[in-house]
């Protein structure tokens, strides 16, 4: 349930946000510095009163909307991408020249360390930053453990009703938001039209039309006798343990026959759901199209672009390499329907501010200026993620309404996608269920013994929490 947002928000900031998001794409680059140089302009006719949005003040308020003198403030990205990197530093240095009271400095992390050890050895000895980037399902641990800081008195309510469902219902926790991203993910079916179309295949039309499980197994079996010999990709290469693409690829499957990987309402068990006859129904499926041979081995991540896979089973971030590819002849379905409807994977990586981090209003600044519509189009131009925001979706060639990558935005707003399980459990589910998904598909475990196993291991993660208690360990 998305309760009623608590604090005393910056309101002058949401009166910016609404100016600033006006800013039209082909004005991007000069519209960067003056929109920003404006802010006290604007500043001037928002009143710090209340009016409609006004918000009662909490006790714990991460905003107050003020800021005392010029602010410092530190920030950790996680990204080796060059296009990704390169454009956060650029949108730092744009806001630090147009502005003089916040200062944000982008800190450069030593990379002798998985990104999410730094961040909890940080944590244990109080040197996280002001502004904490980290992938989105981690952000149950870290406000359970009290790593984070709640940021909803700092978000004004014309930035939250700008934001994708997505974004605000895995950005929050306990009722409350704690983190917010300015990209998403998109995760469906990668398909050959000129092949489907030579087999006599239909092409789904939209997240009411996908395939059915049984109807997608006669697909495959229909490819390869036309000598397809492995049509389906499931990007198997990426099961190595410790990897998250099981749980984010292949969870959905569960959830479109009717399972889960745990209670989804108060998780404390996972019993009779990850292990329960739905889930063991759907994955049985999967490791039959392995059995059968239907699915490419993955000793590499080229089976769709070499032409041994037709179907690849994948996200958003393989669009520019498939495209690449066949030219013309890649569309993008839903997932296959196992039995409730198709469901998909959501979620990447999202910002937050640590509990010792300094002034949540000057992190905020420099937050909304990345979230206002140009910058959230700009950070999906470069690394190809969906854009966070309604505003920015629409400024978009490639997720607006009539774009390639639109069936990701419809999944999205139209309840088919699901965040993974939001509880501070998570990191001990997803490595169950990545392990028993790969004794299921290279193992050939039985079905049931390898989930068996899972809920065994997570419920032994949430009796050593008790359960997980919204008040914290």
């Amino acid at each position: 349930m998305w309760l009623p947002w608590g604090g005393r928000r910056p309101v002058e900031w949401g009166c910016v946000m609404k100016a600033l998001g006006n800013i039209g794409k082909g004005r991007v680059r000069r519209a960067l510095i003056a929109g920003v140089a404006g802010a006290a302009l604007l500043l001037a006719g928002c009143g710090g009163g209340g009016g409609d949005d006004a918000e009662p003040s909490r006790s714990d308020t991460t905003c107050d909307g003020r800021i005392d003198g010029t602010a410092h403030i530190t920030v950790w990205f996680h990204s080796e991408q060059r296009s990704e990197i390169g454009t956060l530093r650029g949108q730092v240095a744009e806001f630090n020249k147009a502005q003089k009271q916040v200062r944000v400095e982008l800190v450069s992390l030593p990379g002798r360390k998985p990104y999410r050890e730094l961040v909890d050895s940080a944590a244990a000895s109080g040197d996280l930053p002001d502004l904490l980037d980290f992938d989105g399902p981690n952000l149950y641990s870290y406000a359970w453990s009290g790593k984070l800081r709640p940021i909803e008195s700092c978000v004004p309510a014309s930035v939250r009703s700008d934001l994708l469902p997505s974004i605000r219902r895995q950005g929050t926790y306990a009722g409350r938001l704690w983190g917010v991203g300015t990209f998403d993910s998109g995760l469906g079916l990668f398909v050959r039209k000129s092949v489907l179309k030579k087999a006599g295949i239909r092409i789904p039309a939209g997240i009411k039309d996908a395939w059915t499980a049984d109807e997608f197994t006669g697909i495959l079996r229909t490819l390869r006798a036309q000598g397809h010999r492995t049509p389906l990709d499931l990007y198997l290469e990426s099961t190595k343990p410790g990897d998250e693409w099981p749980t984010y690829g292949f969870a959905p499957a569960v959830w479109s026959a009717g399972g889960d990987l745990i209670d989804p309402v108060h998780y404390r068990t996972a019993d009779g759901y990850l292990n329960g006859p739905r889930a063991v129904k759907a994955l049985t499926t999967l490791q039959n199209w392995m059995k059968e041979g239907l699915v490419d081995a993955g000793k590499d991540d080229k089976a769709f672009v070499e032409g041994r896979s037709v179907i690849s089973w994948l996200g958003h971030w393989m669009y520019g390499d498939y495209t690449k590819a066949f030219p013309g002849d890649v569309a993008i379905v839903p997932l296959p329907d196992f039995g409730t409807g198709t469901a998909t994977g959501m979620g990447s990586w999202q910002w937050g501010v640590p509990a010792s981090g300094a002034d949540g209003d000057a992190v905020w600044r420099f937050l909304a200026f990345l979230l206002t519509p140009a910058q959230v189009d700009r950070m999906s131009v470069a690394n190809g993620a969906i854009p966070s925001t309604n505003r920015a979706v629409a400024l978009s060639k490639q997720y607006g309404p009539n774009g390639a990558e639109h069936l990701y935005i419809d999944q999205l707003r139209g309840g088919v996608a699901r965040p993974r399980p939001q509880t501070p459990a998570y990191p001990a589910v997803t490595e169950a269920f990545s392990e028993a998904f790969r004794q299921i598909m290279f193992e050939r475990t039985p079905v049931q013994t390898a989930l068996d196993r899972a809920v065994q291991a997570i419920d032994k993660d949430l009796a050593a929490h008790d359960g997980y208690p919204e008040s914290g360990p």
